[in-house]
Order: structure tokens, then sequence, then C-alpha cells
């Protein structure tokens, strides 16, 4: 069928305000908005100002009162304990009315910020809809994080309560995180009034009542059964905060507001993601990035749809057979995860086996996000799972996809590469780094036009004029990205890299993804970095860092002037791309993203910070240690490590 896309995507362009009025139909308002969208609030303009409303009555009321309360809302699947359970709507309800008592009785109203620091458990959920219930502004931190990030986000938040659990649970270790909440609040600023701590029998925390603290379990018990009415709200007022990933010194907070969030949100799992209520989609990620928020949680509920809670990895709990099984045990039409689970997945499988020993035959879609899909990665799904694979992409910041293939829409002609077009509320333009438009096919700044559609952010957390600074004020009239990248003469665009990772080499600009894309190609690379390193002569060069396949057996000397021969062949000699390194791990992040900037600073030596997001401290040693034995390096680690 021909897609319906450019048909909608002109639609939005002719009215914007008519084309998010219809979508705002979708969504239970106490009072309808009395405009659309208001240039002259916020920082860029707000959206459906004088409207009134609640994401928790969205979410979960309205559904039970239609009659839908049995349908289930959510299924934890979790691999580390090999437990399974699930929760209909009108179960998740009640158990949301019982913690927003609690919050109500510990002296949570309106606005007030609560930090929710949990492991992938359905209790962390439960609080995320209960602030919202109370028009509380909810604050995920990553279970486990630093102790030091922990605390600049209790700082900036200034929240009054901090919900947690004793421990996560890791492939072969159990992270404690109670202490870690311990040492938080001893370097915080502020300090929070109460914390609520779930205990989780593989490891229990010792409570001090002298300093607030309650057992989640048992107070949460106590206040069963009361009724605790939605808060109206106003579109505009903030539903959450969430600090971007890898921020350092002053955190970044992007605020989210109530309605355009819904709004948006409802619109895309129909026409983006093309699935219908009571349908299962699965979201393989955590709450702790905006994915978990948008997708595991707002986007299924608002629009009635089943969502999966998975607390283990893609590999190693117990194999790369993982998502395989949770997909088929719970009929998942849809999965969304990041493109580093399928290169972990497909290093592990490279031949598919386990593939074959599921039912996977009601999986309609998969869709990849978080990092660059590189077009082997993607292909590869797309030989096993014998459906579409589809590339998207879009922010912490932006909330919901920029530029996406449109499975409810119909699908558009694949270019392996591309996330596609973009969708209705976003237009987006290339730009040279003085401001102007570059050629189609030519590598520039991807942009976006303001104002932002529904749903992005509204602006920093108490901090409107460093968002001005960081995003609006580089390009004039636009939303800068910072990601590199270029748009086809069909009007495709190609993300290549974060502008940062554009390395200038003798006074060529080339992407690092571009030649990340060709090292990717080699049938014994599993997965890969290119970064650009000094070079006295050139300015940088660029330097690339390979995963094997399991089972790769050949000299890797060999692959590695392979893959070196087949950057020259593809991109040409300017790349200059002789410096091949095979590594047993690439540093990430705990959401997928490579370190590629921690890697350049190690490189050149230039002091740098350990990342708090990083998921393997330990492989940062291994990258020292290779970079230092091919003359790189040469201060090591240790020595230029900033504090």
């Amino acid at each position: 069928m021909q897609s319906r896309y450019f048909d909608v995507y002109e639609g939005w362009q002719k009215d914007p305000e008519g084309f998010w009025k219809s979508a705002s139909t979708a969504i239970d308002w106490f009072r309808e908005p009395e405009k659309i969208f208001d240039r002259d609030e916020g920082v860029y303009g707000r959206w459906f100002t004088g409207g009134e409303t609640n994401t928790c009555y969205n979410c979960l009321d309205r559904h039970v009162a239609a009659g839908r309360g049995g349908q289930r809302a959510f299924i934890h699947d979790s691999a580390m304990t090999g437990r399974q359970k699930t929760f209909t709507y009108a179960e998740v309800l009640d158990e949301v009315k019982a913690i927003a008592a609690v919050l109500v009785d510990l002296g949570i109203s309106k606005g007030d910020r609560v930090v929710i620091y949990m492991p992938m458990v359905p209790e962390a959920i439960f609080s995320m809809l209960a602030c919202a219930r109370l028009g509380a502004v909810h604050s995920v931190v990553f279970g486990g994080f630093a102790a030091q990030e922990l605390a600049a986000r209790l700082n900036d938040s200034e929240a009054k309560l901090v919900i947690s659990a004793s421990c996560g649970l890791e492939p072969g270790r159990i992270v404690a995180y109670k202490p870690l909440l311990d040492q938080a609040i001893e370097l915080a600023r502020v300090k929070p009034k109460h914390c609520l701590i779930l205990q989780r029998e593989q490891l229990r925390a010792e409570l001090r009542a002298e300093r607030g603290e309650l057992d989640f379990a048992q107070t949460v018990e106590k206040a069963r059964g009361r009724d605790v009415p939605c808060v109206p709200v106003k579109a505009t007022d903030p539903l959450y905060i969430l600090y971007t990933s890898g921020t350092t010194g002053q955190p970044k907070g992007v605020v989210r507001d109530n309605g355009g969030h819904m709004v948006a949100l409802h619109w895309s799992m129909e026409n983006i993601f093309g699935v219908k209520p009571g349908e299962v989609f699965w979201t393989a990620s955590d709450i702790g990035w905006v994915v978990g928020h948008s997708y595991i949680v707002y986007g299924p509920l608002l629009t009635g749809n089943t969502s999966v809670i998975f607390e283990g990895k893609p590999v190693g709990t117990p194999d790369a057979g993982t998502f395989w099984r949770v997909v088929s045990d719970h009929d998942v039409k849809v999965l969304f995860t990041a493109p580093t689970a399928f290169r972990a997945i497909r290093r592990d499988d490279p031949d598919g086996e386990l593939v074959e020993k599921y039912h996977l035959t009601g999986m309609r879609a998969l869709f990849l996000a978080g990092e660059r899909a590189d077009s082997e990665t993607l292909k590869w799904a797309e030989q096993k799972l014998k459906i579409p694979v589809i590339d998207h992409w879009w922010q912490t910041e932006t909330g919901w996809p920029v530029a996406a293939n449109t499975v409810g829409l119909g699908l558009m002609p694949v270019k392996h590469g591309s996330p596609t077009r973009p969708m209705p509320g976003y237009a987006l333009d290339v730009l040279d780094d003085a401001g102007h438009p570059v050629p189609r096919g030519t590598l520039g700044n991807i942009v976006i036009k303001l104002p932002l559609p529904p749903g992005c952010l509204v602006s920093f957390w108490n901090a409107d004029q460093r968002f001005r600074e960081a995003c609006l004020e580089e390009f004039p009239g636009y939303y800068k990205t910072a990601d590199a990248g270029m748009m086809d003469e069909d009007g495709y665009i190609f993300v290549m890299a974060r502008t940062d990772d554009i390395i200038n080499c003798a006074g060529h600009r080339l992407s690092t993804g571009a030649m990340e894309e060709v090292c990717a190609k080699h049938p014994d690379v599993a997965e890969c970095a290119v970064i650009g390193v000094h070079d006295k002569t050139k300015g940088q060069i660029p330097c690339g860092f390979m995963v094997l396949k399991n089972h790769v057996s050949r000299e890797t000397s060999d692959i590695a002037r392979e893959v070196a021969e087949l950057v020259r062949n593809e991109i040409g000699p300017v790349a200059a791309f002789k410096t091949v390194m095979v590594v047993h791990k690439l540093p990430k992040t705990r959401s997928g993203k490579i370190l590629r900037g921690t890697m350049q600073k190690i490189a050149d030596d230039m002091p740098w910070k350990m990342p708090a997001t990083i998921e393997d401290a330990g492989v940062l040693d291994e990258i020292t240690a290779i970079l230092k034995a091919n003359g790189y390096a040469r201060e090591g680690s240790g020595l230029k490590q900033s504090t």
C-alpha cells in the first residue's frame, strides 16, 4: 500500500495548529485549551495554553472507566530473577492510588519534585504515575548512578522525596543502591525530607527512621484502598525533569510538559509504531532514559497498550536468545531497542541460530534508536527476523521521533543508513557552520526550525538562558540538534555523527560515522568505533576500534589491514584511515552510547573525567593500554584524569 505519510506531512505543513488541534482530541481534557500554540509564552512558545488535564488520568483512569480495567497494562519479566508478573489497568490504578496516598501523607503536592532512583521493577513506574497523579514533578535517575551525580540532581531539582530500592541486579552481581543514596544525600546541599526504600530479597538495606527512611512496601500497604483523585494541572505544567546522560558539574535538566507530551506520544504510537490498543509493545530499555519514559511508560498507557517491563540484558541473561524468548512468551507485536543491543546479539549469535528456537510470527516490526544503526546490523536483523527493521532518530530533548519510517501510515522505501523522513511537527534543514543551507548530499549541521512541536523540551529546569545559549542561539530561528548529517535528493535524512565527532583531516571534513558504516561491512566485525586523534601534519586523523564476532580465529592483523583497505576503497585515501585496533569491548554508557569523546581525550592526552553513566569502567583501561601500544595516550589515563 502507498504510504499516507506524504499527505499527512503536507497537511501539517499547511496548517500546523489545525493538525495538532485534531491530534489533541485523543486526550481527555478537564478544560479545553484556549490556544493551540501561544508564541508569546515560554522560550519559543507553548502548546495548548489554557488547557487543564492530568497525565495519570489519561494513562489509567479513563481506560478503567471505559470498561477496560481487566486488560493487561504491564508485564514484568525479570531475566535476573526468572519471575514474571502481570498487572491489569485496574490493578495498576489501585497501586498508583496507594503510592499517591503515601506521597500526600509525606507532604508531596503539586509542583514538588520527587527523585526516583530504582531498578526496572513495577514499583518504579507506579511511582512515576503517582507523581503525575498529584501534579508532582518526577525526576528519574538511572539506578546505580554515581553518588556525586545523584547529589547534583538532588540539588538542582530540590527534591523533597527520594523513592529508591535496596539494590539492583546485574549479571553476576548485586548493586547496592542504599550506600550510593546515603553518600549522595551526605554530599547534597538540598536534603530530601524522606526516603521510601523498596526492600528486595536479594539484598536488604538498613533503614534509619531518624533520617525519614521508610519501608516502601509496608508504607504503601497501609495506604491501600484510599481514593486519591487526579489533580488537574495546566497543559504547560511540568510532568518531569530528565537530566541528560553524561552531564557533569551543573546538570542539564530537560523539562517535559503534560499536554503537548501526551498529544505527541499518543500520535506517535498509532502513526509511527503502528500499534493498536490491547497489543503488546516492548521497549527494551530503562526508565532512567527518555526512551523508557516515552515508550515503556507513557506512550503505551496513553493508547491502551500492554507494555513489557524487562529486567535483564540482551546477552548474558542467560544468552543471546533472551529477546526472542520475551517476544515469544508475551506475543510482542512491536519491539523497540537500541542498535547496540542488536550488535551484541549478532556478535554472540552471528548465524541467528537462537532466533530459530522461538515462535516470533506475531512480531510485525523492530524499531532501533539511541545510537547510529549501521547498515550491516540492520540488514542482519532484516534477514533473521524477516520483518521491517526501522531505524528512527530522536533525542532526550525531543522526547519522540524526529525522523522515522511510519508503520502506522504505511512504510516508505527503506534506505539503509537513513531514519527516513521527518515527522509532522519537524521541519529539518542542514546548515554549514555559518548558518547557510548546504546542497543536498552535503554534510552539515542538522537543525529543526522553530517552534519545536508538542512533546519536545520546553526548556532546561530553572535555566531558560542556558537553554537559549546551548540550543537556540548558534542558528537563529532553529533548534540545534548537535547532530551532523545530510539530506538526499528524496528528502531522506542521514544522521552521521554528533557534530563533535566530525574530524578535520588535512582540511577535509570527514564523518566518523561514515567510516564506521564501512568498517561494519567487514564480515568479522561485530561493532566498531572511529575517533579523530591529533596529528601534527593533518590536524586530525581517524583511528578505528573493532570488536570481532565470537568464534573469529583469524589473525587480527589481517582483519585490521582489510578494514583499513575497505575504508580507503569506499571513502578514499583522503580519509587517511590506517590505524585499526582490535579490542574485546567498547566503552559505553548504560544506555548503549559509545563514549567516543572520552576515548579521543585519552588518545590525545587531554584531561578527562570518568563518565557517570559508564557501564564498565574497566573497558577504558584496555582502550588506554592499546592506545599506548600504538603510540597514543603517552601520559597514561591516571595522570591525565581530571577531577
